[in-house]
């Protein structure tokens, strides 16, 4: 597709409603809200490959390569198709084709850093006055591609310090984190894309994931190699349609099988909510005690139902001892471990548990207090994070925008801003050129500056007339994050 039909229908005529004389438009991409609770900073992460994939590929694919007629009698079409009579006009569409290139400068912050909200992620403009239309015809498509890498990643993150915190006061295994939350969440996503890009933004905070093509993603785009460097794992599991197949008189022989005969060494994951989750962790896995103990690898539990906390750390007010105890717990009775340094007891190596249904931070932040409370190290259980937790967010989740705030016509400058008296102050703009600084390691902006200024600070210039700057590496941005 012509990627200039990428975009909303209001933005095709906003060219002939700027003021005449137009030759700048100067415009920013900046988190204004949070609208979770503990996170005031956003982790800036998509625009690289924004720029790669939409601008440098599917411009030069898409719309440069192509003849020039065929470009515009399709951009044409749809527009007379869609407007009906209209003076859209066709000759900028024509001078971009023969111009070669997106005549545009990104300026951005270092992908993987914390940028608080109402500071600027990173600024665009025009280099040639004639294409001052183009910037914010862009708005469209980049916040259609880059708010939901920076909300998974951010979020990512979070999960990231509850998670160290627990570990750094229950465990002795502290960087078992990187493998503690696990993405199970690509079906979930709205299509392929967002499932890829938020997976990618959840690899910055952790190692485990079962996205597969976020391993792509992070090669193709952040430089990445997973010959060289770990960018994602995952293990081997079951699924219900397994355990199923196997019936419910012959799962004791299924989990056998699979202990045994297909998997003898290694981690496998296997799904024991089937039927009845306490029968296997109080009948089956006793039996299989001895195995699994002396197994080279590890077997992992997984229930898959209920709920989370009290499935894994036990309820109080359960029915059945099983259900006080809970699974973890249960693990203890049947293949004991050690208590480490802290006072915490760790299973054995040979034996662990992951929960991967309806998992939230306030759930995860449950499961691992309730787990230290009866003195079980937080470590002992993996959370598999799924779409509950990447695709219940929105644009609005960090109140992403971007907005153009500095113009020139006829050759002078014009400081803009938006700031609706209806407002709450959420939609209240920066205003002019901007200069982000770095003060305490925290960043800060300042916008109404001149053109001198605006050179100076912590935005660089990462893209400019169809030529990316700077390239940075998935371990960069993983370095910037932690």
């Amino acid at each position: 597709m012509n990627p200039l039909l990428l975009t909303d229908g209001y933005k095709l005529d906003h060219r002939r409603q700027y003021p005449n004389g137009t030759t700048l438009v100067y415009s920013n991409w900046t988190p204004r809200k949070s609208r979770i609770e503990g996170v005031e900073g956003v982790i800036f992460f998509g625009l690289q490959y924004f720029i790669k994939k939409y601008i440098l590929h599917d411009f030069e694919e898409y719309f440069f390569k192509r003849p020039k007629d065929e470009v515009v009698q399709q951009y044409a079409r749809r527009v007379n198709n869609y407007l009906g009579e209209n003076q859209v006009g066709m000759a900028h569409i024509e001078a971009l084709h023969d111009l070669g290139y997106i005549p545009m400068v990104f300026k951005a912050l270092p992908e993987g850093a914390t940028v608080p909200m109402r500071v600027p992620m990173f600024t665009m403009y025009n280099t040639l006055p004639e294409f001052f239309w183009l910037t914010n015809y862009f708005e469209t498509l980049l916040s259609t591609v880059v708010w939901l890498p920076c909300n998974s990643a951010t979020i990512a993150r979070q999960y990231r310090r509850i998670l160290d915190k627990y570990a750094a006061e229950t465990s002795s295994v502290p960087e078992f984190v990187n493998w503690q939350g696990h993405d199970f969440s690509m079906r979930g996503m709205g299509g392929t894309d967002a499932g890829i890009t938020s997976a990618a933004g959840h690899l910055l905070s952790f190692t485990g994931t079962d996205t597969i093509p976020a391993i792509d993603f992070l090669e193709q785009y952040y430089n990445a190699n997973s010959d060289t460097e770990l960018v994602a794992g995952s293990v081997a599991a079951t699924e219900h349609s397994v355990m199923c197949m196997g019936t419910t008189e012959g799962e004791f022989d299924t989990f056998k099988r699979l202990i045994t005969d297909i998997y003898p060494k290694g981690i496998v994951s296997i799904v024991s909510d089937t039927w009845d989750l306490w029968r296997v962790l109080t009948d089956y896995l006793p039996r299989l005690k001895d195995t699994i103990a002396n197994r080279e690898g590890k077997v992992v539990v997984r229930p898959d139902s209920g709920d989370p906390a009290d499935i894994l750390c036990g309820n109080p007010n359960g029915k059945t001892f099983e259900e006080r105890k809970g699974v973890v717990e249960l693990l203890w009775d049947v293949f004991g471990g050690t208590t480490n340094a802290k006072g915490y007891k760790e299973l054995i190596p040979q034996i662990g548990a992951i929960y991967g249904d309806s998992i939230t931070i306030a759930r995860a932040t449950d499961i691992c207090e309730r787990l230290k409370q009866k003195g079980f190290a937080s470590t002992n259980v993996v959370l598999g994070l799924g779409s509950f937790t990447y695709q219940y967010n929105t644009r609005d989740t960090f109140g992403f925008a971007m907005k153009a705030t500095y113009g020139e016509v006829n050759g002078e400058g014009r400081e803009i801003f938006k700031d609706p008296i209806t407002d709450d102050g959420t939609k209240k703009s920066a205003k002019g050129l901007m200069k982000i600084v770095l003060e305490d390691d925290v960043y800060k902006l300042i916008d109404g500056v001149n053109w001198a200024e605006e050179q100076t600070g912590e935005l660089k210039e990462v893209f400019r007339d169809g030529k990316l700057l700077i390239n940075q590496s998935l371990a960069d941005i993983r370095d910037r994050v932690r």
